[in-house]
C-alpha cells in the first residue's frame, strides 16, 4: 500500500467522526466546562455575577448542613427507588421471558408504552390519584370508609419514590430481560428433574445469571433517579427539594447562578464516580458474562 493510501485510510475515519465529535464537544463538553467555571464565580443581590475565582460557593455547600441533608435526601430517594424497581422489575422480567411469543410481544409493548408518554404526564397522574382530599383514590377509599384521612402522598419521600419507581421501571425490566436471554430454559428443567425445589432453582441457577442485568439496571435507575427533576418537582414541590430542584431554584428563582452551578457540578461528579466505580466492580465480578 502506498503512503498516500495509508494517509487516506487514517484520515477517513476522523473525517467521518468529526461532525459527531464537534457536536459532542459543542453541546456537552463546552457547557459542562462553562458550568464548572461558573461555580467559582461570585454573586451578589445587587452586583450580580462577578467573574472572579473564589471558593465561596463550595465552602457554603461544605459547611451548611442544609446542603448535606438535601444531597442525602437525593441519594436516599434514588437508592429506595432502585431497590423498589429491582424487587418488582426482576420478577416481571422473568415472567415476561417465560411467556409465549404472542403474549411476550404484547406485554413487552405494555412495558415500553409508558416511555412514549411524557414523564410530566405520568407524574401528574399520580398526583391526580393521591393528591390530598381531591385525589381520586383517596376520595374513593374515604367514601367506602376504608380510610378516615387521605393517604399522604404529595410532598412526601414515599410519594416521590413510588412515582419515580413507576417512571424507571421499564429500564430495570429491560436490563433484566436482556440478561435472561442468555439463560437456557433446559437448565431449569434439568434441575427440576433432579428434584430441586423452585426456590433452590431461583437461588442457585436463575439469580446468579441475571444478577449482572439487575446490577446494570440498578446503575441506570439510580443515576436517572438521582438526577430527576420533573417528578421530584411535582410530587415534592418546594417543601421537599432534591439536588436537581435546588439547582433549578438557584438558577431561575434566586438567580444565584454560581451556587446553582456548584450544586449541579457536585451532583454530576458524585454520579460519575458512583456509576464508573459500580460499573468497574460489576465487570470485575462478572467478567465471564461480559465476554
Amino acid at each position: 500500500m502506498s503512503m498516500a493510501a495509508e494517509e487516506r485510510s487514517v484520515r477517513v475515519p476522523w473525517a467521518l467522526t468529526a461532525p459527531a465529535l464537534m457536536l459532542f464537544v459543542g453541546v456537552l463538553l463546552i457547557p459542562l466546562a462553562m458550568t464548572v467555571m461558573l461555580s467559582f464565580h461570585d454573586w451578589g443581590q445587587y452586583k450580580g455575577i462577578e467573574p472572579v475565582f473564589i471558593l465561596k460557593n463550595w465552602k457554603e455547600i461544605a459547611t451548611d448542613p442544609y446542603y448535606a441533608e438535601m444531597f442525602w435526601r437525593t441519594f436516599r430517594i434514588a437508592i429506595l427507588t432502585t431497590l423498589l424497581t429491582a424487587l418488582l422489575g426482576a420478577p416481571e422480567a422473568y415472567i415476561l421471558n417465560r411467556m409465549s411469543g404472542r403474549w411476550k410481544s404484547f406485554f413487552l409493548l405494555v412495558i415500553l408504552g409508558p416511555l412514549l408518554i411524557s414523564v410530566v404526564a405520568r407524574t401528574l397522574g399520580w398526583a391526580l390519584l393521591f393528591g390530598g382530599n381531591n385525589g381520586l383514590v383517596n376520595k374513593l377509599l374515604m367514601t367506602l370508609g376504608a380510610i378516615r384521612s387521605p393517604i399522604p402522598f404529595m410532598f412526601t419521600e414515599t410519594g416521590m419514590v413510588v412515582a419515580l419507581a413507576h417512571v424507571m421501571m421499564p429500564f430495570m425490566v429491560l436490563s433484566v430481560w436482556a440478561a435472561l436471554q442468555r439463560l437456557d430454559p433446559q437448565i431449569e428443567n434439568a434441575a427440576m428433574s433432579l428434584g430441586a425445589r423452585p426456590l433452590t432453582i431461583i437461588r442457585r441457577i436463575i439469580m446468579p445469571q441475571i444478577m449482572p442485568g439487575v446490577l446494570s439496571g440498578a446503575i441506570i435507575v439510580f443515576s436517572l433517579s438521582a438526577s430527576a427533576f420533573a417528578t421530584p418537582a411535582i410530587i415534592g414541590g418546594r417543601r421537599l427539594k432534591v439536588a436537581a430542584t435546588l439547582a433549578y431554584d438557584e438558577f431561575l428563582n434566586t438567580l444565584n447562578w454560581p451556587l446553582g452551578a456548584a450544586v449541579a457540578t457536585l451532583l454530576l461528579v458524585a454520579l460519575v464516580l458512583i456509576v464508573v466505580g459500580s460499573n468497574a466492580s460489576i465487570e470485575r465480578r462478572y467478567a465471564e458474562v461480559f465476554r
